[in-house]
């Protein structure tokens, strides 16, 4: 699946506030939208504190960050908590959102098979169109290789 050039799939979870965030809330601004496994999880905390630690970078150039993982909100709202995440966590606890994306995917670990979100990041931009995804995601650098690609974007 790949959704580059095509109309971002909305979708309305709720935040760690228990408040509804839909997608389309954010036409008018670049979106980062990240789909990661599980919150406090070695991985997913480097990255969530790699977007953290670059978060005026992405402000800057208009852009927000939402992650998305299928964490009910009270666990994202402990994850925000201990880290000082300045950006929303979304609950996809039905894996709607994340099968909308084509992240929600068999994977294998350790000889056992089960269903779980591939690591993604889709840039989205002001009119809702995907422009670049990233799958299968390894953490080192990827944050800045967003960054970058969000930059060029903007001088383009």
């Amino acid at each position: 699946m790949n959704l580059v050039g095509s109309e971002a799939p909305n979708f309305t979870l709720h935040n760690q506030h228990g408040e509804r965030v839909s997608l389309s809330d954010f036409k008018g601004k670049k979106v980062i939208l990240y789909f990661y496994p599980k919150d406090m999880t070695p991985g997913c905390t480097t990255e969530a504190c790699d977007f953290r630690d670059a978060h005026e970078d992405f402000s800057a150039l208009n852009a927000v960050i939402i992650g998305v993982s299928p964490d009910p909100a009270a666990r994202h709202t402990k994850f925000i908590d201990k880290y000082e995440l300045p950006f929303a966590l979304l609950a996809d606890e039905t894996h709607e959102a994340a099968e909308s994306y084509g992240v929600w995917q068999l994977k294998k670990n350790f000889g056992k098979e089960y269903m779980g979100i591939v690591r993604s990041t889709f840039l989205i931009d002001e009119a809702g169109v995907v422009t670049n995804e990233w799958r299968n995601v390894r953490v080192k650098d990827h944050i800045a290789t967003v960054l970058e690609t969000l930059r060029q974007g903007a001088e383009a």
